[in-house]
């Protein structure tokens, strides 16, 4: 999911500067955080961050004080959730390679649903924050099983514990995940199944290359 974020998105995507973000603050915290018992390496690392820095040196940057915008109720949880189901997807293909499925995620209407509703707004989706969660090429979310749905498919039933607020809300959610072959092609640019030919580009890729032309 990284990789497919800072490769394949669009230079300035907020999807790739976001990702680079989450990766920056990442290294901050880690490099402060072992800079007392390895000093050397920890300057070495700050002095070497590609970006620019609001101290000289490691041991002028204070100790760690996250801030507040990166608390968002309810992310955690969301989070929680879709790795849950992201197990039992990846359970049910027997170590096969998960980007030559399509995930249908199936939620009765609840919190659970609302909650991963916040990682894909869209029904189907490739490029969601939930469908890199899962790993998959594409990822459909529905609130009840497709009536079309063949009567011998693979049908993961689990259920998810929702805590929020400190355990003033607590729900617990079932859920259904369908692993299904995926019917398209593997794009030559992303290597998620989501082309039509194998010789072309994704539309998500195409829409990004035909960006990088007009600048």
């Amino acid at each position: 999911p990284l990789s497919c974020r800072l490769y394949c998105e669009e230079e300035r995507d907020p999807k790739r500067r976001s990702c680079q973000t989450v990766l920056a603050e990442a290294l901050d915290v880690v490099v402060r955080s072992f800079a007392p018992i390895l000093p050397h390496l920890a300057e070495e690392v700050f002095q070497h961050l590609p970006y620019k820095k609001d101290s000289e040196g490691v041991f002028r940057t204070g100790w760690i004080n996250a801030s507040s915008a990166w608390k968002k109720p309810g992310i955690e949880e969301a989070i929680e959730g879709a790795c849950a189901m992201r197990d039992s997807f990846l359970g049910s293909i027997s170590g096969k390679n998960a980007l030559e499925y399509e995930v249908v995620i199936v939620i009765e209407p609840g919190l659970l649903f609302e909650l991963m509703e916040a990682l894909q707004a869209e029904e189907t989706s490739s490029v969601s924050q939930l469908n890199e969660i899962m790993m998959a090429s594409q990822t459909t979310l529905l609130s009840e099983l497709p009536k079309e749905t063949p009567a011998d498919v693979n049908i993961i039933k689990g259920t998810f514990l929702i805590n929020l607020e400190g355990g003033d809300i607590r729900e617990e959610s079932s859920y259904k995940v369908i692993a299904l072959p995926i019917a398209k092609a593997k794009c030559p640019r992303c290597r998620r199944y989501t082309a039509d030919s194998s010789s072309t580009p994704c539309p998500r890729c195409l829409k990004v290359l035909a960006g990088k032309g007009s600048t």
